[in-house]
């Protein structure tokens, strides 16, 4: 793990593609990334979890935008969908570029 960031910081380097995480976690291994860092895509109804959203999506013409958001590795090896800031997160200075 490199320096230390403040929140903004780690939404920029999300934005670059990075993995970030608080040093001050209790969970082991967990990190956050932005999955669409470049913008919105067009994904088809067939990459579309959840079959409300791919049912959407096939009455939408084959597919659907998906705007970048922010997801979660937890500590138990899963994946945090649209994962949210507390006021704790956004406030600390110990967010750090997971390598």
């Amino acid at each position: 793990m490199n320096e230390m960031m403040d929140f903004g910081d780690a939404i920029r380097a999300m934005k670059q593609g990075k993995k970030v995480a608080r040093r001050g976690w209790n969970g082991k291994g967990m990190w956050l990334c932005v999955p669409l860092c470049d913008g919105p895509k067009e994904i088809p109804a067939t990459g579309i979890w959840g079959k409300p959203n791919a049912e959407y999506a096939e009455h939408n013409g084959g597919t659907v935008k998906v705007v970048p958001y922010i997801t979660m590795k937890a500590a138990d090896g899963s994946i945090v969908m649209g994962w949210l800031a507390s006021q704790t997160d956004m406030l600390s200075d110990d967010w750090v570029i997971v390598e």
